[in-house]
């Protein structure tokens, strides 16, 4: 454990025991979602790079055009 992480739960111990549970609770929630976001990108790697394929022999074609932000 980093020595920052110690500090950080140190004082997380000071804390009431329902406000230490709620960010036990968030610390949990959030590297849940950080573990699937990188599940997500690691399944998604071969469609992302086709599409990114096509974005590119789109441009080459001159199919694409500048974005114009006045215009979103």
């Amino acid at each position: 454990m980093t020595d920052l992480l110690e500090k950080a739960f140190a004082e997380a111990a000071r804390l009431p025991t329902p406000e230490q549970d709620a960010l036990a609770a968030w610390i949990l929630d959030e590297l849940a979602s950080e573990q699937r976001w990188e599940r997500a990108f690691a399944d998604s790697a071969d469609v992302l790079a086709q599409l990114a394929d096509e974005a590119l022999l789109e441009h080459r074609d001159a199919r694409t055009r500048a974005l114009d932000p006045e215009r979103l």
